[in-house]
């Protein structure tokens, strides 16, 4: 058998690592001066080494100070939130959930403000206060409109809701 016809490749000798690239073919950049090339790939590594730090997610106060007063921010938040819950367990509901629904707003205000959170900053700063300030407007303005003896009287709430119901 011919070895030209034993290649594969219809004898054109291209597989011939000597041979110079075909007519507007780049060669490889390692190529030219022997060494492999270094060139990365674009897929996303296997295993995360490493996340970014949300913008402001830095300690409140400095190394020095105990750990619950590096995090004043998200205490302050938490607290509050847990008195608005021991509220509502005891039946003042209404009371509770504005309580629930300040903290929040809080959370947001503290975030827009401070340059540095502590674990109260999540995401991006505009989406931490975005998310703190519509969730905490929408927890007071149910707890106001909340049934019996609304403290807030929406009149097309009230339409929209015997039609719905209806």
């Amino acid at each position: 058998m011919d070895a030209d016809t034993s290649t594969g490749d219809g004898g054109t000798g291209g597989g011939d690592p000597a041979e110079p690239p075909a007519s507007g073919a780049q060669p490889s950049p390692g190529a030219t001066t022997g060494k492999p090339s270094r060139k990365g790939s674009r897929r996303f590594p296997s295993v995360t080494r490493d996340t970014a730090r949300p913008e402001g997610g830095g300690r409140a106060a400095s190394g020095a100070s105990p750990a619950p007063a590096r995090q004043w921010p998200l205490l302050t938040v938490l607290g509050a939130t847990g008195l608005g819950l021991l509220l509502v367990s005891v039946d003042l509901f209404r009371v509770g959930l504005i309580i629930i629904g300040l903290a929040l707003l809080a959370g947001g205000v503290l975030r827009w403000m401070l340059p540095s959170v502590g674990m109260l900053a999540v995401r991006s700063r505009f989406t931490d206060i975005t998310t703190y300030g519509v969730l905490g407007v929408l927890i007071v303005l149910l707890a106001l409109v909340a049934q019996p003896k609304p403290w807030l009287d929406i009149p097309f709430l009230e339409d929209a809701v015997r039609f719905t119901v209806r």
